[in-house]
């Protein structure tokens, strides 16, 4: 089953954002918690707020193990950018973009298959 959250409008921009989802995708949302927390990027903590919120809707929602949970996909969406203005020597014009971004994560359940043994059909 898959649980999925969304965060919108983070203020950070999704080409930075992308760095920090590239090492979380495929891992364990427990470890990826983990892992975020010492991350010295500044999307780092929007991306493990959104992990949690992920997780805890599995558990909560869902009734889902926590510790079976794995991210099956994540990504960062470009959102609108607010552009203003700044104003140089000799009349010019100096546009500013404040870039932002949506982060996607969708968990899913990890199930471990039984092996079969030898002797049966």
């Amino acid at each position: 089953m898959q649980v999925q959250a969304k965060t919108k409008f983070t203020g950070i921009s999704a080409q930075k954002s992308r760095l920090v989802l590239d090492e979380m995708r495929g891992r364990q949302a427990e470890e990826a918690l983990a892992l975020l927390a010492y991350m010295p990027q500044g999307s780092a903590k929007v991306v493990a707020k959104t992990i949690k919120s992920a997780l805890s809707n599995a558990v909560e929602n869902y009734g889902l193990d926590a510790k079976d949970m794995y991210v099956a996909q994540i990504y960062a969406d470009v959102a609108p950018m607010r552009k203003w203005r700044r104003f140089g020597a000799r009349r010019r014009f100096k546009p500013w973009k404040r870039r932002s971004s949506h982060v996607t994560v969708v968990l899913e359940e990890r199930v471990v298959e039984s092996p079969v043994k030898a002797g049966s059909k």
